[in-house]
């Protein structure tokens, strides 16, 4: 079944890179020569989502001025991409937090199931098998679990003996929440009318209720929290461990 909608989440302050954030709001950081938010666009539009919401609010007036100088605006805050993209960019609250501005973006919504992310990170995912498992698995939310890298290498020992050796690759144990999802409206039943993160209450009702599932992406996936993180996603790009979406 084809899903044509996606939310991207790129409201927040992005506080730890206020060096660069102060200025410009995080989703729109420069990644080898287009915002974030840019390449997360292009990742939709590679797998045919057509319509897609920008949830924004810190800075929305930056990201407004971005798209009106290099996409063509049909409707007021609402673009058009290769002719075949509707963006619309949503202003869903200075302060909110993911909860709300999901709730916000999904009365606007005509589709029964939606993609989401956060705006702060790129990942390989193959969306097609992501869908896949939410459809497979008929749970209201399906959230794509990775293997976070890892900060350090790695030793085995044996006694006072290195056995093995590892440089910094990934963990070989525990799933993080890697921030590509796949959601059916029902899910709105969950976002309370608190100002709260959707990453609180929300999953975690739907987790004990046994309504959130989980597909496991072993591939390329790298969030930008921090500036060393940025240079890690570029220097991945640089090395050819991650192609951007075009």
């Amino acid at each position: 079944m084809n899903i044509n909608s996606a939310f991207i989440l790129a409201g927040g302050k992005g506080s730890r890179l206020k060096e660069i954030t102060k200025s410009i709001p995080k989703p729109m950081i420069e990644i080898v020569d287009k915002p974030l938010l840019i390449h997360l666009i292009n990742f939709y539009k590679t797998y045919g989502v057509s319509n897609i919401f920008v949830l924004t609010g810190y800075k929305h007036d930056y990201i407004v001025k971005y798209f009106k100088k290099n996409f063509t605006e049909v409707k007021k805050d609402t673009f058009l991409i290769d002719n075949s993209c509707k963006v619309s960019l949503v202003f869903t609250g200075l302060n909110s937090l993911t909860a709300k501005r999901i709730k916000k973006g999904i009365k606007k919504l005509n589709e029964e199931n939606f993609y989401l992310t956060y705006g702060d990170g790129l990942s390989d995912v193959d969306l097609l098998k992501l869908t896949k498992s939410f459809f497979d698995n008929k749970s209201i939310a399906t959230v794509t679990a990775v293997r976070p890298p890892a900060r350090f290498g790695s030793l085995e020992l044996k006694n006072n003996n290195v056995v093995s050796f590892g440089e910094k690759k990934q963990t070989q144990s525990g799933w993080i929440n890697g921030g590509f999802f796949v959601l059916n409206k029902d899910v709105s039943k969950y976002l309370s009318d608190k100002n709260e993160p959707f990453e609180g209450p929300p999953l975690e009702q739907l987790s004990k209720e046994r309504k959130l599932s989980a597909y496991k992406h072993s591939g390329f996936w790298q969030c930008v929290d921090t500036l060393r993180e940025k240079e890690i996603l570029e220097e991945s790009i640089r090395l050819g461990e991650f192609k951007v979406y075009e």
